[in-house]
């Protein structure tokens, strides 16, 4: 078995991926905070620069899926934090 840059990569995607879950199942992240959203996506997006190189298409749909949830998840912390400023006089 060769391991490439794109599995390195992939593998602090997925890395990334667990340890922002086990730290939401903790209680050390909110999932509503942008740190939980922006980890998942920057996440999501090395393991699809992996799966570039080495593609498997279930494992691609899931990565885009889960980085377009994420996104839309930035942009409501966006939006609330917007909203929030607009309400203080």
């Amino acid at each position: 078995m060769d391991y490439g840059w794109h599995d390195f990569v992939g593998n602090i995607g997925v890395v990334g991926v667990l340890v922002t879950y086990l730290l939401l199942q903790l209680n050390r992240l909110d999932a509503q905070s942008l740190t939980y959203s922006a980890v998942n996506a920057v996440c999501a997006l090395l393991i699809l620069i992996s799966l570039l190189v080495d593609f498997n298409l279930s494992s691609f749909v899931i990565e885009i899926a889960w980085f377009c949830i994420s996104t839309v998840g930035i942009f409501k912390y966006f939006r609330t934090q917007r909203s929030k400023r607009r309400a203080v006089p």
